[in-house]
């Protein structure tokens, strides 16, 4: 496994993909929002367990994954020599142990009852499930939780939450294709996803429409290229545009249940994520 060392914070910050965790805090938002939890430092303090969480599963990943990556993508932090297996390990187990006494501070028992079984589903995808027909669903279940431990858990949010599941779902089964490509189906499939998506959450006001116009179109369009072309190179580009779709997703979900406030807050960080995207990749 090898001996642990001691790492620079940018590249732990690439080992997690620190940037990519602009794309969690709206799961918390839209989850309190569809719940109607009330805004605060509950919320707050859900969203940093789901940062913890998420970045605990790129690190696993990366863990996961490290021969392959030594053939695929050898300047990863493992299989460059900048990070140990084993420092990515302890990094994964710390972040865990972390969001889940997050959760449970911040939420009680109710919070730890979904982040608890958010965390098995993180370590199970990574470690037996990703290369597995159930590996897009269990992305997308992770997913799911993450809405649902924004709302503690709470069923009004359980719409919202399917909605960026499904969302997931689809950008994973697409990601699966990064390196060799893919027939114009699949993303043709992401696609008609997107679009499916967007209706199922486009009931709301301006703002909303707005919002979700923006994912969309982002997201959609990606994937049309994709379509017209489906080599590697451009399904890696739709993989990360509905990465950072999830933001305007997020944020048409929290305007839509009339949070029009941190709906804002949250559709600010897109630009921020697109823009650190280009320099840590999300994929």
């Amino acid at each position: 496994m090898g001996a642990p060392v001691t790492a620079p914070v940018k590249v732990l910050a690439e080992l997690v993909r620190a940037p990519a965790a602009l794309t969690v805090p709206g799961d918390a938002v839209a989850g309190a929002a569809a719940s109607g939890w009330p805004f605060g430092r509950r919320t707050l303090a859900l969203t940093g367990a789901s940062v913890c969480l998420y970045w605990a599963g790129m690190a696993l990943n990366d863990y996961a994954d490290r021969a392959l990556d030594a053939v695929e993508r050898p300047e990863r932090p493992i299989p460059s020599g900048r990070v140990s297996p084993g420092t990515a390990l302890g990094v994964a187990t710390g972040l865990t142990a972390g969001g889940l006494g997050i959760a449970a501070a911040a939420g009680g028992r109710r919070a730890l009852r979904v982040a608890l079984p958010l965390a098995v589903t993180v370590w199970a995808y990574d470690f037996a499930l990703k290369k597995t027909v159930l590996g897009p669903a269990a992305m997308a279940a992770a997913r799911t939780l993450d809405v649902l431990l924004g709302a503690g858990g709470q069923r009004a949010a359980l719409p919202a939450a399917l909605t960026v599941g499904a969302h997931t779902y689809a950008v994973t089964t697409l990601s699966r294709s990064e390196v060799d490509g893919a027939t114009p189906a699949l993303p043709a499939a992401a696609l008609a996803a997107t679009a499916g998506v967007g209706l199922a959450a486009g009931r709301g006001g301006p703002l909303a429409s707005a919002l979700l116009g923006g994912y969309a179109v982002t997201t959609g369009g990606a994937q049309f290229d994709a379509v017209r072309d489906p080599a590697a190179v451009k399904i890696r580009r739709a993989v990360g545009a509905g990465i950072h779709g999830m933001i305007p997703l997020q944020a048409g979900l929290i305007a839509r249940a009339g949070a029009w406030r941190p709906a804002l807050a949250v559709a600010a960080a897109f630009p921020l994520a697109r823009a650190l995207g280009r320099k840590v990749s999300p994929t």
